[in-house]
Parts: C-alpha cells; sequence; structure tokens
C-alpha cells in the first residue's frame, strides 16, 4: 500500500510542510504513519559536543555515552573524554581518561565509571578497566571482545557482554573463542583508598557450555535459534551483543544477535534460565513490507516481498509496566563476513544469484527482490540444485517489545520506512557516509540500532536510532500492546556530507531528576561524525 505525506509533520520539533497536490492543495491522505498526535512529547534540538579527531585516524569517535550528575563520559579514540553538559548548549570538555586499548562500551554508577576495552587480537581476553572520578582504581580481565558493559541499577553489580567473534572458521590460526557474561562485584572499587590493581578479581563468567551438543541443556534450544558458524560449538557461536537489566537488580536479557536469540540471565545466581529464539518477520504480510532495492530508480517502493527477516537483535531495553516487565529490541540485522564462513568468506548473497527463480520470479530483476541481500547459511533452505527455496534477509527493519519470556507482544512493522519516507524521501534509506537515496535499501533499510526507554511523567518513552539515515526514532510505549509514535528527532543535515551529526550508535534518557535542566534530555552518540546530539524535552 503505498502512503502518502501529511501536511504539518513533525521533524525535531520544526514543522515541515506536506506535499502539495492540484492547485497548491495538500495531498489526499491515505495513511500517515509520521504525524504527531495531540499532547505528543516534543523535543528539540539544545547543544552538540564534538570529539577531537585524530590525525590519520579511522576509528569511530563518540560510538558509545554515558551520563551521571551533569556530566557526560564519551568514548574517543584509545580514551574517554569527560565533558561538563551543565549547559547543554555549551558543553565543555574538563579531562580525558586514558585507557589500553580502543574502548567499545562506557557506562557509570555512583561515580564509578567502567570501559570495556578488547585486547589488540580480538580473540583474547579483554578487560574493563574502572575509574573513580581521574584515578583508575582497577582492571579487571573479562571474556573476549568484551562489546558492552552496564550496571544494575543499584550500581552493585556490573554485566559484560563478551561477543567472542572468531577471526576464522577452520583456516590455519583460526580462533573462535566461546561467547560469556562476564559479572563484576563494584563493592572493592567503590572503597576509598582501593589499590590501582585488585589481586583476587571480582569477576565470575557465565558460560554457554551447558548448551553445547552433548551438554545437560543442548535439547533446550529452539530451531530458531541460529547456531551455524561451521565446527563451531554452541557456545563458541553464541555472541552475546548488548545487556538490558531489570530494576529487581538480577534479571538480565542479552542480546545473541547473529543468534536471533534473547539468553535470560539471573545475574545473582549467575545462570543462563533459557535462551529464546526470536522468530522471524514475514516480509509478505501488509504493514510489514520492506523497500527492497537501490537499483529501481530511485522509486520507494515500500512492498510486501516473499521473504522473512531475521530480528538479530543490536541494542536492547527493558521496562516495567504494572507488574510486568518488557523487553524491547531495535533489530538491526547482521551477517557474519568472517574467512571460512562459506567460499566467499561472507554469508551475505543477492537474491538473484542464489534463489530458485521458479519460486522467486521477483528475484530476477535488480529492480525488485534481485538486489536484496539475503543469508546464504542457516535457516535457509535449498533444491537439489543448490538454489534457494526460502529467503531471510538480515534485520527487520524494526522495533519490538517483547514479553519477558521473549514472546511478542508489538512489532513496528514497517514504520521506521513509512516515517523516513515521508520525511526525507529524497535521502530515504542513505547511509551514514553517504546522502544517496536508497543506498540501503538492499541491505538493512535505515538499521534500527539501539534503543533505550524512560519515564516522563507517567509516561514511558522509547527512543529508536537509526543507524544509517540517522535520526530517534520516539514511540510513547506506556501501553505496551499499542505503542504511539510521538516524533522523529534529526539534526543530520543532507545538503552536507554526512554532518553535522550521523551514524547514531548510542543513546542515552535523561530523567527529569537528574537533568541540569530539570527536564528530560535524550543524548545521541554518532559515530561518523563524532558528535554527542543533545536534545531536551520541551512539552508532553
Amino acid at each position: 500500500m503505498k502512503r502518502m505525506l501529511l501536511a504539518g509533520l513533525m521533524v525535531g520539533g520544526v514543522a515541515v510542510a506536506g506535499a502539495a497536490g492540484v492547485g497548491g492543495q495538500a495531498a489526499a491522505v491515505e495513511s500517515g504513519c509520521s504525524t504527531m498526535p495531540p499532547g505528543a512529547a516534543a523535543f528539540e534540538f539544545a547543544g552538540r559536543y564534538s570529539t577531537d579527531p585524530v590525525a590519520g585516524s579511522v576509528e569511530t569517535r563518540a560510538e558509545n555515552v554515558a551520563y551521571e550528575g551533569s556530566t557526560m563520559w564519551v568514548m574517543n579514540i584509545g580514551s574517554i573524554d569527560v565533558v561538563n553538559i551543565a549547559n547543554p548548549a555549551n558543553p565543555v570538555k574538563t579531562t580525558t581518561l586514558p585507557l589500553p586499548g580502543e574502548p567499545t562500551s562506557v557506562a557509570v554508577s555512583g561515580g564509578l565509571v567502567a570501559v570495556s576495552v578488547p585486547a589488540t587480537s580480538k580473540t583474547n581476553n579483554g578487560v574493563v578497566v574502572l575509574f573513580r572520578g581521574t584515578t583508575k582504581v582497577g582492571q579487571v580481565t573479562v571474556g573476549a571482545l568484551p562489546d558492552m558493559v552496564t550496571f544494575t541499577p543499584d550500581g552493585k553489580l556490573l554485566a559484560v557482554a563478551n561477543e567472542g567473534e572468531p577471526n576464522s572458521y577452520g583456516l590455519p590460526g583460526s580462533v573462535d573463542p566461546e561467547g560469556s557474561i562476564s559479572v563484576i562485584t563494584t563493592q572493592p572499587f567503590r572503597t576509598r583508598g582501593a589499590p590501582k590493581f585488585i589481586a583476587a578479581q571480582p569477576v565470575a563468567t557465565i558460560s554457554f557450555a551447558d548448551f553445547n551438543e552433548g551438554g545437560a541443556r543442548h535439547s533446550e534450544l529452539t530451531s530458531d535459534v541460529r547456531i551455524f558458524g561451521p565446527g563451531a560449538s554452541v557456545a563458541q557461536d553464541l555472541e552475546p551483543e548488548y545487556i538490558t537489566i531489570a530494576d529487581d537488580n538480577r534479571t538480565a536479557w542479552v542480546s545473541l544477535q547473529e543468534n536471533n536469540a534473547l539468553a535470560h540471565v539471573d545475574l545473582r545466581s549467575k545462570t543462563v534460565t533459557r535462551i529464546s529464539g526470536l522468530g522471524f518477520a514475514d516480509h509478505n504480510v501488509e504493514g510489514n513490507g520492506i523497500d527492497a532495492s537501490d537499483q529501481n530508480g530511485g522509486v520507494i517502493d515500500i512492498a510486501t516481498w516473499p521473504v522473512m527477516g531475521m530480528y538479530m537483535p543490536d541494542g536492547i531495553a527493558s521496562f516495567r509496566s504494572g507488574d510486568e516487565y518488557y523487553v524491547l529490541t531495535a533489530n538491526e540485522g547482521d551477517a557474519r563476513d568472517w574467512p571460512g564462513i562459506n567460499a566467499a568468506g561472507d554469508e551475505a548473497s543477492r537474491a538473484r544469484s542464489v534463489a530458485d527463480l521458479d519460486l522467486f520470479p521477483d528475484a530476477a530483476s535488480n529492480n525488485s527482490l534481485g538486489r536484496l541481500n539475503v543469508s546464504t547459511q542457516y535457516p535457509t533452505t535449498r533444491n537439489e540444485a543448490g538454489k534457494f527455496t526460502s529467503l531471510y534477509s538480515f534485520g527487520s527493519r524494526s522495533f519490538s517489545i517483547r514479553a519477558a519470556d521473549g514472546s511478542m507482544v508489538w512489532d513496528s512493522g514497517d514504520a521506521f520506512e513509512c516515517i523516513t519516507e515521508e520525511l526525507v524521501a529524497a535521502n530515504f534509506n542513505a547511509s551514514n557516509t553517504n546522502n544517496t537515496k536508497k543506498n540501503r535499501s538492499d541491505d538493512k533499510g535505515p538499521e534500527p540500532e539501539i534503543v533505550v526507554v524512560g519515564a516522563v511523567g507517567d509516561r514511558q518513552l522509547a527512543f529508536i536510532g537509526l543507524e544509517r539515515v540517522g535520526g530517534v526514532v520516539v514511540y510513547d510505549v506506556t501501553d505496551p500492546e499499542a505503542p504511539i509514535f510521538q516524533q522523529y528527532l534529526k539534526t543530520r543535515d543532507f545538503a552536507v556530507a554526512a554532518g553535522p551529526d550521523s551514524g547514531p550508535e548510542g543513546l542515552v534518557f535523561v530523567p527529569a531528576a537528574n537533568s541540569p535542566t530539570g527536564t528530560p534530555m535524550v543524548l545521541v552518540g554518532n559515530e561518523v561524525t563524532g558528535t554527542v546530539a543533545i536534545f531536551q524535552l520541551t512539552s508532553g
């Protein structure tokens, strides 16, 4: 179903004119997925912090942000910038925290700052470095490729997602470490006068080894949990990406992105309580279509296709509504492209090259389905000639709300592509490093990367960052079964080359009680431009 632009849309708090019809009249409206409802929460741009580029470096900056007490901690290249935002319009860097390598995540609780740093060789164990103020008070060895670190709400524990990516499969020198979750007790680092390095490191490791073939819990894995690395055990194949922790300080959910699954974890008993496969999005259902080609003359065509989308979330968040917990997932998708995964060294392939064209005639044309990247790995099925009889794309281009057990409650379907079609049509599905219309339509579209949730009055708001086209989509999720679109926050200017803010990767919601202005704020870390955009609630 074609969706037409509404008059009076809102982008970042600025009104945008609607499409004009014959004689300058507003076009008729069939549907309007980007209209702000009456009383919607409205945020406006308040300020920006820019990290200092490092000459000759191609590393990303401002990929992750933490906040406490009018201070931001912003990831930079080999360091953390400490930034005062008492005046959001004029952020001021006060100092820098040096690190033993390139950081992947930063978190703060009660003045204790934690930074995850992988080893130079990512398949070796990494570390978490801890600071109080500018003083380094500890360094704890964790698993391979620590990718995300977060505190429990009470600050007593620190959870680390150790992704454990391989360097290759089945080749000389191949190493595939196990994915794991580290749990660090923080009290020793909070004690005044704590030694720089603590001899008995207060860390426990949660393993997935019991789920290996022949293990006591292997039979618990459902068919939609993707285990497909050549020669990999289940523990090697599971790759923890992101962690969210409930307000009970013990219940955690961990995204296993490449595996299209969630791990449920009890942080007190240090156990995985279950692994939930997330199922698949059916892109052949109305309201769940995708724009699948980057080569059809620039025509936006959000249509249904006989393709299943693997949700494969990156960032996740959680909140309580009444007595129930809910988990929000940003369904980005990610392909494995390590040498040895197949002959090409890349899990993804164009549908035109691999599909059984008798079953998928649209895949014969690059202007329809032929250019879409699909998985060559499980759960794809093939005929006797080796052609695919099922097509699975990466991510679902949506965000989902799931019950605590992982079951689906609500999904945004094609809303993100609909919203960006209406509001940034000339640069629809552009990438974060170019302004080319539909550049990412054959991949993962707007690519929802990260999600956070926060309370504004008696409402719960979800903020979802779109990594490629940019911006943050805001929904009211107070009723988890009926979320309501609120606003699309965007400071990217397509008149310039990927700036001034592009590539949202990190999000922080600052409640009114902790805000320097007394009103809620949202901090958006943009890895491509190395900037943090600060938004502030103005109404609603």
